[in-house]
């Protein structure tokens, strides 16, 4: 049997709780800075103030044995800490951007852990291109569907569906054209880039959400099918020795109205 592409194993899965209650699923991935770790999603996995979501923790779903890929570890990781949230999440001058980045602690991982993890030379540079219509993949756990045997997410394909490094609406994002369900939120999109390493892959977004019109009609008109995808040069900020602006402190919880 073959490895596995590595970008399969820079992928996590990832389940929110509040304290031992099961929240959401979703996707995310491995980014690495100098000796630094990190876990990449979109902001509103950690904390999605409209629909009220407010995890406290985090599981991620890690390899344990490189020879054995059945073989299948929990990791726990808190959200805040004194109060403080761990997270770092990325905002410019539009406003708020949809990524958070996470660091793990690689010292309390297991030495036969298996991942691998985009790093800055992943970004797309000035002599990259992304043209119009470039074909993509975005792998995550769509409505948590994966190979729960060998833990491994799946693939979608897509395109670039708006010009590359153009701020769709004026927003940090640009769209993309691929069939994408709940749970694949924070999924790395990527293109082919052999020779390129660590991975063999171009980081060109970080997927957020589906994009829809508000005056689509449910019954007469079928969805877009068209995602927003935020640009990756985020990731040099947010990983940063000193992040530029602090994240959230943790919700007190409501007060509630005496009997």
């Amino acid at each position: 049997m073959s490895a596995p592409d590595p970008l399969l194993l820079a992928i996590a899965r990832i389940g929110t709780f509040d304290g031992k209650r099961a929240l959401t699923g979703a996707s995310g991935f491995f980014f690495r800075r100098d000796a630094r770790l990190y876990l990449v999603t979109s902001r509103h996995v950690f904390i999605d103030e409209e629909a009220d979501h407010h995890p406290d923790r985090v599981e991620l779903e890690l390899h344990a044995d490189a020879d054995n890929l059945t073989d299948a570890i929990v990791l726990s990781v808190l959200l805040y800490r004194d109060g403080r949230a761990n997270w770092r999440q990325g905002r410019d001058d539009a406003g708020g951007i949809d990524v958070a980045v996470l660091e793990i602690d690689a010292a309390a991982l297991p030495e036969t852990v298996q991942l691998t993890a985009f790093t800055l030379e992943s970004l797309p540079g000035a002599d990259d291109d992304v043209p119009l219509g470039q074909p993509i993949l975005i792998t995550g756990f769509p409505l948590g569907f994966h190979d729960d045997l060998h833990h491994l997410p799946v693939v979608r394909q897509g395109a670039i569906a708006s010009p590359y490094g153009w701020r769709f609406q004026g927003q940090g994002w640009f769209l993309t054209d691929a069939r994408t369900h709940r749970g694949i939120s924070g999924a790395p999109v990527v293109m082919r880039a052999p020779g390129r390493k660590p991975l063999p892959w171009l980081l060109v977004g970080i997927h957020s959400t589906r994009f829809d019109i508000g005056n689509r009609d449910l019954e007469a008109d079928e969805s877009l099918g068209l995602n927003a995808a935020w640009y990756p040069d985020i990731l040099a900020t947010l990983t940063e020795p000193s992040p530029r602006r602090e994240p959230p402190s943790k919700p007190e919880p409501a007060a509630k109205a005496s009997p």
